[in-house]
Order: C-alpha cells, then structure tokens, then sequence
C-alpha cells in the first residue's frame, strides 16, 4: 500500500493549528533548505525549535540535541533528514508523544519512507510526508 497525505484541507486545518515547530536535521548554514524554510516559517509567526546535535542555537532559538531533550511540548515535528532516517525519527517522535502528547509529524518533500509514515499513522499522528510545509504554506495560508 503506497502512503496517502491527509487532503489539502486538513493539511491547511494542521497550519492553521501549529503554533511551534520541532525541526529535525535544521542546518545552521543559510544556504541549506531546511535553514531557508524554518526562517520563513518563522518570520510566518511559527516558533522554531531547532532539534540537530553539537549546536546551541540556530535562528535565535535554543537547539536540543534530540527531541527527548526538549522540555516542552511541540505541534508538529518537521523532518530535514534522509529517507533512511525515518524510522529512527519516527520512533523518536512516538517516544516524545508518551510525555508530551503527540504531534504532527512533517517529513519535508523529496524524503519518502512509506512504511515509518504508516507507523507514525497507526499511532495516532497526523503525518504528512513528500511536501514542503513552506511551499503549502504560501499556497494555502493567507
């Protein structure tokens, strides 16, 4: 069975809800797409918390070396990491959900792994996988 997003108009309802954005794998290089859309997602009104080993801070925010470091709870986790990573990511995210509550999870355009997605699926998360949230963000938002 090959993953299916959620419609448009739920994709449009979870941006609509979002207020703070866990990005795994955000680079601190500006020339690097996942520094390029967490910006805009930030200058959007999101709070950007960057989740990427050995930094202090990228875009002004505290980074965590991983998602169980962070002490609060997030909306939606938005993955910058390859296809391979996935399920490793995802089992982070479902950790992560047994204290904090659960939140989307985002698995940014060109990065597909079919099986993790329907894991994350299956327990209860809203995943959208093989997008940009920045891209549907200008398109749907006003």
């Amino acid at each position: 069975m090959t993953f299916q997003n959620p419609s448009p108009e739920a994709i449009k309802a979870l941006l609509r809800r979002v207020k703070t954005i866990a990005v795994v794998g955000l680079s601190p290089k500006p020339a690097r797409p996942s520094f390029g859309v967490s910006q805009a997602m930030q200058r959007f009104g999101y709070r950007i918390v960057p989740v990427r080993p050995a930094l202090a801070e990228v875009l002004g925010e505290k980074a965590y070396a991983r998602l169980a470091d962070i002490p609060f709870s997030v909306d939606l986790v938005n993955v910058f990491r390859e296809s391979a990573a996935i399920p490793e990511v995802v089992d982070e995210v479902l950790a992560f959900a047994q204290t904090h509550g659960a939140p989307a999870l985002w698995i940014q355009e060109g990065i597909v792994h079919d099986e993790a997605a329907e894991k994350a699926r299956a327990a209860g998360l809203t995943v959208v996988m093989d997008r940009c949230i920045y891209k549907d963000h200008v398109r749907w938002m006003p």
